[in-house]
């Protein structure tokens, strides 16, 4: 058997950053101590302390804001994260991908018919409200405001786990998304298939927005598959 390894310092100050923030009952936006006071709180040199910040930074936990100081970050308390080396992945690995939205998002709009709230549904429509004023060219726009579309939906859900896989889903695959929306080339068929989407979970009809979400992401594969060169 292998030895195994023992935590480095690093890994004990990674650890002991996390408990100051917990412990402190910090919330996500919350300005931390200084560089130097943490060094002096911890008892380390401040090399080592940048190491262990770099690390929660890339997790999300914290946020480095240069020239104004330490925060805590949005991601604090996520259980998925996508990972942040990702590099341009190959149609095979895209096709996975949206496979396993496939698996994953059309229960999640069926879940989010039976939950959704008045509020939710109304920031929902205001973000296809966004999209549909970005039809004609607009897709850096066009593109956020679809993944919000998503996000939003898995969100309505009520489930946190699933709505964090489905955020680092879309967040590993951006850039090929928006490739996509430019192969597509059909800005106002993706619109209305999101509309219709809304319009189930509005209905409260489950079983009808789960067929639309699946539909709507079937559609998006095999658009890769018919039109992506292969990598």
């Amino acid at each position: 058997m292998s030895e195994v390894a023992r935590p480095t310092l690093s890994d004990a100050l990674t650890e002991r950053m996390l408990e100051l923030i917990r412990s402190g009952g910090h919330r996500p936006g919350d300005r931390l101590p200084s560089t130097r006071e943490l060094s002096q709180r911890f008892a380390v040199t401040t090399p080592t302390l940048r190491e262990a910040l770099r690390r929660l930074e890339a997790t999300g936990a914290i946020e480095l804001r240069h020239g104004s100081g330490i925060y805590v970050g949005a991601d604090i308390e996520r259980l998925v994260l996508p990972n942040p080396n990702m590099r341009e992945m190959h149609v095979a690995q895209l096709l996975e991908l949206l496979g396993a939205r496939i698996v994953i998002e059309p229960p999640l709009a069926a879940m989010a018919a039976e939950h959704a709230e008045g509020a939710e549904l109304a920031a929902v429509k205001r973000v296809l409200d966004q999209a549909g004023r970005h039809l004609r060219g607009e897709d850096a726009e066009l593109h956020e405001a679809n993944m919000s579309f998503h996000r939003a939906t898995a969100r309505m859900a009520g489930n946190s786990v699933l709505h964090e896989v489905v955020d680092s889903l879309l967040t590993v695959h951006g850039a090929e998304q928006r490739e996509i929306l430019q192969i597509f080339d059909d800005r106002r068929r993706d619109y209305e298939e999101h509309l219709a989407i809304l319009e189930a979970i509005e209905a409260r009809d489950a079983a009808e927005a789960q067929a639309r979400m699946r539909a709507h992401l079937v559609d998006v594969r095999t658009v890769v598959e018919q039109r992506l060169p292969p990598r």
